[in-house]
C-alpha cells in the first residue's frame, strides 16, 4: 500500500474525530515545536544553575525606543517584529524590522494573494502529482491526491486554514504553469509591494537557505492581502468544509489554527485572523490582524517561541494601549509646483502654484494625547503616465512617519482660459 493510500485511510479513521475536537477545542500543529530539555547534572556537587527563562532576543529594545516621545516598545521573545496600523501605515513598533529571517508558512500569506490576483476561485483544480506528492514527509497537508479535483477556493482555505502545502504547488501550478515561474512571480510581486529584502524559494515555506524576508517586507506583504477583499476572507474565516471528492469519500474539516481568534486558547479582544509558521530554522512566526474601534494593526513576528502568542499580546496591548488615531486638518491652499512655460498660458492664475484636492479624510496614528499641530509634513509632487499629478503629504512625528494622504490636480479642462471666438 503507497504511503499516499495509507495516509488516506488514517484520515478517513479520524475525520470524526477530528470533527468533534474542533467543537472542544484546537488542533495541535503539524509541525511539532522542538524543545531543548538539559540533561542531568550527574556531577551533583555543584547546584545545577537556574536556565535563563528568555530568548536571547528578551533584553533587546526596540528600534522605536530611540523615537524621542515614543512610548517604550514591550520586551519580546522574538529576534524581530513590527506592528502597523494599516489605514495609515504608522510603524509603531519595529525591532530587528530589516533582519532577513526565514518566514515558514506566513509565506502563504502571498500565495494567497497572488492566487486571489489571478484565478477565479470557482473554477476547478486538478491536483496534479508534482504537487501531490512533492512535499517533504510530516510537513502540513491535508491529503490532496494526484488527479483530484477541487474548486480554487477549497484550495485556497486549505492553504490559510490548514496551512497544505500540497495546495501552495497546486496554487503555483494553476496561476503560472509551473512552481518555478510562480516563484518569480512572487518575488517580482513582493517588489512591486517595496519589499527590499526578500526572496521567496517557494510558495509554501519549507526550509530554504534562499528563502528569506524581513519583519518590515512582510507587513507590507501583509497590508496588500489585507486591501485585498477576496484574500481577507481566507485568512479571517474560522471552519471551513470541503465536502467529499472524486478520489477523498470524507468530507475535510478545515480549522484555523490561529490561536488568538475568538474561543481558542489565546482569544485576543479584535483579533480577526492570520497565519501561523513554524519550521526549526525559522521558529515560530506569525502575522495578526485586529481591529479596536477605528484602529486596525497587523503584527509581524519573526523567530519566536511558543507559537509567538505571547509576544503577539504584548505588542497589540502595546498599540491598543498607547496609541491613538487622528484626523489632520489639510490646508485647501494651492500648492507650488514649477510649470512648464506652455502650462502657464493654459492656467487661470498663470503663476507658479497648482491647485490639489483630497479625495478622502487624511488620518495619522500618533501617541495618546498629541498635539497635531507638533507633527511635520514632508510633501512631493507624483508623476503620472495617466491620469492627473499627485502630490503625497507624510505627517511624522519626531522623525516617524506616522501617516499619510494624496491629493490629485483638479482637471487641467477646469483651468483652461476661454479662448474668443475668430
Amino acid at each position: 500500500m503507497s504511503r499516499k493510500k495509507l495516509h488516506m485511510k488514517i484520515k478517513r479513521i479520524f475525520c470524526g474525530v477530528l470533527a468533534a475536537g474542533m467543537l472542544l477545542g484546537q488542533t495541535g500543529a503539524v509541525w511539532a515545536e522542538a524543545t531543548d530539555t538539559p540533561a542531568n547534572d550527574t556531577a551533583a556537587s555543584s547546584p545545577t544553575p537556574t536556565p535563563d527563562p528568555h530568548t536571547e532576543y528578551y533584553a533587546q529594545e526596540a528600534d522605536t525606543d530611540s523615537i524621542q516621545g515614543w512610548p517604550v516598545g514591550p520586551k519580546i521573545e522574538a529576534q524581530a517584529a513590527v506592528l502597523m496600523d494599516l489605514n495609515t501605515e504608522a510603524v509603531l513598533y519595529s525591532k530587528n524590522a530589516d533582519t532577513q529571517l526565514y518566514p515558514a508558512s506566513i509565506t502563504k500569506l502571498l500565495t494567497c494573494l497572488l492566487g486571489c490576483e489571478n484565478l477565479d476561485i470557482n473554477a476547478q483544480l486538478t491536483l496534479s502529482q508534482q504537487a501531490a506528492y512533492g512535499i517533504e514527509a510530516g510537513s502540513s497537508t491535508i491529503y490532496g491526491d494526484a488527479g483530484e479535483v477541487f474548486t480554487v477556493e477549497q484550495c485556497l482555505m486549505a492553504l490559510m486554514l490548514e496551512s497544505a502545502n500540497e495546495m501552495a504547488l497546486g496554487i503555483g501550478e494553476e496561476v503560472s504553469g509551473s512552481v518555478k515561474k510562480f516563484v518569480e512571480l512572487m518575488n517580482t510581486r513582493a517588489a512591486q509591494l517595496g519589499c527590499k529584502n526578500t526572496h521567496f524559494n517557494n510558495p509554501n515555506g519549507l526550509p530554504d537557505p534562499t528563502h528569506v524576508t524581513t519583519a518590515s517586507d512582510m507587513a507590507k506583504i501583509a497590508k496588500a492581502a489585507w486591501q485585498n477583499p477576496l484574500c481577507r476572507k481566507f485568512f479571517t474565516t474560522d471552519l471551513y468544509n470541503i465536502p467529499p471528492t472524486n478520489i477523498f469519500n470524507e468530507t475535510r474539516y478545515l480549522l484555523n489554527h490561529h490561536k488568538m481568534m475568538a474561543g481558542r486558547d489565546y482569544a485576543y479582544d479584535g483579533v480577526l485572523g492570520g497565519k501561523t509558521g513554524y519550521t526549526d530554522a525559522a521558529g515560530a512566526t506569525l502575522i495578526t490582524y485586529a481591529k479596536r474601534g477605528n484602529m486596525t494593526l497587523v503584527a509581524v513576528v519573526l523567530n519566536s517561541v511558543n507559537g509567538a502568542w505571547a509576544d503577539t499580546k504584548s505588542l497589540l496591548d502595546y498599540g491598543f494601549d498607547n496609541f491613538e488615531v487622528q484626523k489632520v486638518k489639510v490646508s485647501k491652499n494651492p500648492v507650488p509646483k514649477k510649470n512648464l512655460p506652455s502650462e502657464q498660458y493654459l492656467l487661470n492664475n498663470c503663476g507658479n502654484t497648482y491647485p490639489f484636492y483630497y479625495t478622502k479624510n487624511v488620518y495619522v496614528t500618533v501617541p495618546t494625547g498629541t498635539d497635531l499641530s507638533t507633527l511635520t509634513k514632508k510633501q512631493a509632487i507624483l508623476s503620472n503616465a495617466v491620469g492627473p499629478l499627485r502630490l503625497k503629504s507624510k505627517y511624522y512625528f519626531n522623525g516617524q512617519m506616522v501617516g499619510w494622504g494624496m491629493q490629485y490636480e483638479r482637471s487641467i479642462l477646469t483651468n483652461l482660459l476661454t479662448i474668443p471666438a475668430l
